[in-house]
């Protein structure tokens, strides 16, 4: 009687729709059934804190996600506060207690050994698709940066003499990113073959299509996954693997971890922080192949 009256609830108060209301119908029947299989005479009102962390722990050794837990957690929640707003009960079994921390998963990211693979030991491409196409993925490869910042890049962007290349990102911060010798010989190759075969731009974008205007998100990201898939298998192949692998390497090769949230653009230094655990998994897998004791 009390779920189908906090169902009513979702439905005629809250306006839920009928999706979400079953969604929470199955979570709080799931846990009835757990705790009327520990004791037939338990009703919800008599739950304590204790046989919902039974719950818990039962549910994540059957292999529920974190993600899948929490949900079934908090439409316990949104039952208690309701059965708390009627009077029905006088402490929430639910209210201070935590649900399981999600695993941040790893970001993926392509070896050194194959991006040289793809970028130095393929054919040479000749045409101006092929080497725009492959001066993308050297791009991304080499500054780190983001797909949208990729995307507005404009020639006046580009400082070839100084080797510097100024890019704008979230909330439209600006930041300046060094590139060496190849790149700048690439760039310029780039820029001469460009010139030639799209003469007619619409724009000031340093990567266009043959057509001459700016290249847009799906077309960048198709490029880069094709390109990958060349020398990967990574389940996921994007400009946003492309970034992991600039600061992975950057890092794998005694970067200070502050100047790398400065070229990615990071406002915080944890969320540098993850490329961190990638090295160490990395230098785990490696410690793991050369020790005969691992």
């Amino acid at each position: 009687m009390l779920v189908d009256s906090f169902l009513d609830y979702l439905r005629v108060e809250r306006n839920y729709s009928s999706r979400t209301v079953q969604s929470y119908e199955d979570d709080l029947r799931q846990f009835e059934v757990y705790f009327t299989n520990l004791d037939a005479g338990l009703t919800w009102t008599a739950i304590d804190v204790d046989i919902v962390r039974q719950w818990v722990t039962s549910l994540m050794d059957e292999s529920y996600t974190a993600t899948s837990v929490n949900r079934k957690l908090s439409a316990l929640r949104s039952f208690y506060r309701f059965l708390l707003l009627r009077g029905l009960l006088k402490r929430s079994p639910v209210q201070n207690l935590k649900g399981p921390k999600k695993k941040k998963p790893l970001p993926s990211f392509v070896k050194e050994q194959d991006m040289d693979r793809l970028l130095n030991d393929k054919p040479a491409d000749d045409d101006f698709v092929g080497v725009r196409d492959r001066l993308i993925v050297e791009t991304f490869y080499v500054t780190g940066m983001r797909l949208s910042e990729l995307i507005g890049l404009d020639d006046k962007d580009v400082d070839m003499e100084a080797r510097i290349v100024k890019v704008t990102g979230k909330r439209n911060k600006q930041r300046l990113i060094p590139f060496g010798d190849e790149l700048h010989q690439d760039f310029a190759a780039y820029v001469r073959l460009r010139d030639v075969a799209v003469p007619v731009r619409s724009s000031g974008a340093f990567f266009v299509k043959p057509n001459g205007d700016r290249m847009y998100c799906q077309l960048v990201e198709s490029v880069v996954k094709k390109r990958l898939s060349e020398v990967v298998t990574l389940k996921k192949c994007s400009p946003h693997v492309l970034r992991h692998t600039f600061a992975t390497s950057l890092l794998n090769h005694n970067a200070n971890l502050e100047v790398v949230k400065e070229l990615l653009g990071h406002e915080s230094l944890n969320t540098t922080e993850i490329y961190t655990h990638t090295t160490f998994e990395e230098l785990k897998q490696i410690y793991k192949q050369a020790h005969p004791r691992a």
